[in-house]
C-alpha cells in the first residue's frame, strides 16, 4: 500500500484508526449530498472499509484518508476505484473533504497525487471522474487536473457528468501543481512526491 504525499497533504492507505473520521465524513449531509444524497450508516461505512481494504489488496489501489502534513488532522478521502465498483467498468477518481477544509486546494492537491500515482503505476489508458450536474466545486477540480468534459453519462443510477484525462494527455501536458494560482503552468512533478 502505497503512501502519497504533497506538499501539504499524507494521503495514507485507509486503516481501521482512520475509521471514526470516515464516519464523521460519511454523517455530514452537506458532504454526502452530491455523493450518496443522504449521510452513510455505520453499517455501510463498514462494508466500506472492507472492500477499500480487499481492492488495496487485490488492486493495488482504493482510497487513502487525506491528512494535513502540518497538523495531522484528517482533512477527507479520496480514492481510484471502479466506476460502480465493477472490474468490468473503467476507473475512476473520487475525493470529499471535510467542510471546514473546502475551498482551500486541498483536493486538486489530492487529486493530483492520485492522478500521477495511477498513470504512473498501473497499465491504464483513461480515468474518469463523476459528478452530480450540479457539483460545480467538484468540475472546477476535475478541470484544474486537466481532465476534459466527456458529457452527461447514466452511472449510480443518476445522470452525471463525466471528466476523462487519458494516459498521453497528462503524459504531454503541464498540469499546475501550484493549486493556489489555477491558471499557473508549472510542470506536474514540481511539488508532487509519489
Amino acid at each position: 500500500m502505497t503512501i502519497l504525499t504533497t506538499e501539504r497533504l499524507r494521503l495514507e492507505p485507509f486503516k481501521n484508526s482512520h475509521f471514526e473520521e470516515l464516519y464523521y465524513l460519511n454523517s455530514d449531509i452537506k458532504v454526502m449530498q452530491y455523493i450518496t444524497g443522504r449521510v452513510v450508516t455505520l453499517e455501510e461505512t463498514i462494508e466500506h472499509m472492507e472492500l477499500v481494504k480487499k481492492n488495496w489488496a487485490n488492486l493495488g489501489f482504493s482510497s487513502w484518508s487525506i491528512i494535513d502534513k502540518e497538523t495531522n488532522e484528517f482533512v477527507g478521502t479520496g480514492g481510484i476505484q471502479h466506476i460502480e465498483f465493477n472490474p468490468e467498468n473503467p476507473l475512476e477518481i473520487g475525493w470529499r473533504l471535510k467542510t471546514s477544509k473546502w475551498k482551500r486546494g486541498y483536493a486538486s492537491e489530492a487529486a493530483l497525487a492520485m492522478t500521477k500515482f495511477i498513470f504512473e503505476t498501473a497499465d491504464i489508458v483513461n480515468l474518469y471522474a463523476l459528478c452530480h450536474q450540479e457539483n460545480t466545486s467538484s468540475e472546477r477540480v476535475m478541470r484544474r487536473i486537466g481532465m476534459r468534459y466527456h458529457g452527461i453519462q447514466r452511472w449510480y443510477n443518476l445522470d452525471v457528468s463525466v471528466y476523462k484525462l487519458t494516459k498521453q494527455w497528462y503524459e504531454n501536458c503541464a498540469i499546475p501543481t501550484n493549486l493556489f494560482s489555477p491558471s499557473s503552468n508549472v510542470s506536474r512533478d514540481t511539488e508532487l512526491h509519489v
